[in-house]
């Protein structure tokens, strides 16, 4: 019996599926994060070794496991296929090795198939389709220092410039002020203008304060709302780009991350736009994961063998 595994490098931990050639689930198992962007070289080396031991044991020898497929964060950096290779050759495998984009292991894995479009609305912001003539189109996903509208990140970023918006009037008062106080336990716009410039702050941080907007909207904030309807637009202007150029405007679109599938106010707002745009477009949650996804492309390599 061969064997195919998928790895989904997510920013805080890898989520693993094996199945067998007849695509059955043989194991699912999480361990540490192989991304470069937040990990130093040996916790990478020291996550994908416990995961090629895994996979060892699950397939009854790393030499059973006849394709992996990656997805992970950064690769369109060569050095991250290329440090990634180095690690699980390393190991010994010596099988089938396909590294892509997470982005494109979660479309796979959303429709449990290779066409289809996914919005991803989590720290980051990301579009992708690819259509049955084998096209394909991404839009974002370029960072947050220039990129990542609508993500959490962004929202992030919005609810603490409406704080000292409204310290300073230019906006009314404001409801995420004490909210955005309470979770970071501070008191003052300088308190904020510390927490944000912290040398040791990052983009995560920031995106962690995302959740308080649904809290906000709740109340009926003003403010919240206008950044709701803010979020909502700039996600639709990643799925135009991919519905037209791919002419999948009566296609299938799956929702991912805690962006849309956690706050509400934002998905009701998309959906209603999305559907003012594209009456016939379907909106769904995504099937299955991105490892799954990673797997059933790395069974697929294995059929082809």
């Amino acid at each position: 019996m061969k064997y195919a595994a998928g790895l989904d490098g997510g920013g805080t931990k890898t989520a693993v599926t094996i199945v067998d050639e007849t695509g059955k689930t043989v194991k699912t198992s999480a361990s540490g994060a192989i991304n470069y962007n937040g990990q130093d070289e040996e916790s990478v080396g020291a996550s994908l070794q416990e995961i090629m031991e895994s996979i060892a044991l699950a397939c009854g020898g790393i030499e059973n496991c006849a394709e992996i497929c990656i997805g992970a964060a950064g690769v369109s950096n060569p050095s991250v296929a290329s440090r990634l290779t180095g690690h699980v050759r390393g190991f010994g495998y010596d099988g089938g090795l396909h590294i892509i984009g997470d982005h494109e292991t979660a479309l796979y894995g959303a429709h449990l198939k290779a066409y289809g479009m996914i919005l991803i609305a989590g720290t980051g912001s990301i579009g992708l389709g690819k259509n049955e003539a084998g096209q394909s189109h991404r839009t974002g996903g370029f960072g947050h220092l220039i990129d990542d509208e609508g993500s959490g990140y962004a929202i992030g970023r919005d609810l603490l410039a409406a704080v000292v918006q409204a310290h300073d009037g230019r906006i009314p008062d404001t409801v995420i002020k004490e909210l955005v106080y309470g979770q970071l336990g501070i008191g003052s716009v300088q308190d904020i203008v510390g927490f944000v410039y912290d040398k040791h702050r990052n983009k995560k941080d920031i995106a962690a304060l995302a959740p308080l907007l649904t809290e906000a909207c709740a109340a009926g904030d003003k403010a919240a709302m206008r950044i709701a309807e803010k979020s909502a637009e700039s996600l639709l202007q990643l799925v135009i780009p991919v519905a037209e150029t791919l002419s999948l405007q009566e296609g299938s679109l799956a929702m991912a991350g805690s962006v849309l599938l956690k706050n509400g106010f934002i998905r009701s707002i998309f959906q209603e736009k999305l559907c003012s745009r594209y009456p016939k477009m379907e909106c769904i949650t995504p099937k299955s994961d991105a490892s799954m996804g990673a797997a059933l492309i790395a069974l697929n390599r294995l059929r082809a063998e």
